[in-house]
């Protein structure tokens, strides 16, 4: 059963239920996989006008949030654009997929018609996530609660010695699903239970001996042979950015914060199509003034600092977007920064992360 004592409701933002940020409400629209077609990627663009701030900001599990969303009718936009093919389990669609796998991807989308298709999947906490990894190792590390990786089935990252073939993927990730919502508790994650072994206990499958497998996350960036792949500065896409990749083709949307786009993309300003850029290893939550809860205006003080090691810029002690992998952790203070605990006043922040990178 579950060792968390949850005191608070699951408020993970959705499209019906949102966030009041300090810029305005916050929406997020989950793409099952990440895909998403040109005609809808002009839809998001076309409501981020209409609705809220003018850009899709990406998110670490490859879904898109629309800040200031303070007039109405997004709801109905995201019907009419397909966004939206389940009311009830909009914000269960989470589910990550290998940007570069075909097998992965046709899974998600699979997947993703099956869990709506669950009528009491819909009370999944909104944290709960589903991911498919065609054998590169991507997803498999960015902390989803069930993953199939190329036939081996793992909870919370950890490999359970099940092996089922892509034909079962989906009913065996569906089935953990269920025995998690009947062992849950209040607990939002498998990560949070004491036992897991009993969340597979009946699937039929085949058992080996549980292995630790090597992660590689990541999409690169740049062309990759008729793709490109592409990354936003910080993960905000302006409205003018969506429309320009909406023209070069359907796409996927990565939990790195980043696109894969079937066609051809030009580098601009705040578009990096280059591999060697140095702020491709720099994240930032929004900070101020978007986030009440921020003491500083982290993206600003992350975009003065050069070429780093991989890091995460965090506004407050929740860490908002921090990447599932290793990274060096820099905190807001009222007078500063801690990076991996240590005070560094915002004018040293270069110097301390290019010493970071040359440890």
């Amino acid at each position: 059963m579950s060792t968390s004592a949850r005191v608070r409701a699951d408020a993970c933002p959705g499209v019906f239920a949102t966030h009041d940020a300090a810029d305005g409400p916050l929406a997020r629209v989950r793409l099952p996989g990440g895909a998403i077609t040109a005609a809808r990627f002009e839809a998001l663009a076309d409501a981020a006008d209409d609705l809220g701030d003018g850009a899709l900001h990406l998110t670490s599990r490859g879904n898109v949030q629309l800040r200031g969303v303070t007039r109405p009718g997004l709801a109905g936009r995201l019907a009419a654009a397909g966004l939206l093919p389940s009311p009830s389990h909009e914000r269960v669609r989470n589910i990550l997929a290998s940007p570069l796998s075909g097998t992965a991807q046709t899974l998600a989308s699979a997947l993703d018609k099956a869990l709506c298709a669950v009528p009491e999947l819909a009370d999944l906490p909104g944290r709960f996530l589903f991911a498919l990894d065609g054998g590169q190792g991507d997803v498999a590390g960015e902390g989803a609660d069930v993953c199939w990786r190329d036939g081996a089935v793992l909870l919370a990252g950890e490999d359970t010695g099940l092996r089922v073939t892509a034909e079962h993927a989906v009913e065996t990730l569906l089935a953990v699903a269920r025995a998690f919502l009947r062992r849950r508790g209040t607990a939002w994650r498998v990560s949070e239970l004491d036992d897991t072994e009993p969340l597979i206990e009946g699937i039929p499958g085949r058992i080996v001996e549980p292995r630790r497998f090597p992660v590689n996350p990541g999409l690169p960036i740049g062309r990759i042979g008729e793709a490109t792949g592409v990354a936003p500065v910080f993960g905000r896409l302006t409205s003018a950015q969506a429309r320009k990749i909406a023209k070069a083709g359907n796409a996927v949307v990565t939990p790195w914060r980043s696109i894969l786009v079937l066609g051809a993309v030009e580098a601009e300003p705040g578009l990096i199509t280059d591999p060697g850029e140095p702020s491709l290893g720099i994240s930032a939550c929004v900070g101020q003034p978007g986030c009440a809860k921020s003491l500083a205006d982290v993206r600003a003080d992350a975009a003065r600092v050069g070429r780093t090691p991989r890091v995460h810029f965090a506004g407050c002690a929740r860490r908002c977007g921090k990447p599932a992998r290793e990274h060096v952790d820099v905190l807001a203070t009222e007078d500063g920064y801690l990076v991996d605990g240590a005070f560094v006043p915002v004018g040293e922040l270069a110097k301390a992360l290019a010493e970071k990178g040359q440890q």
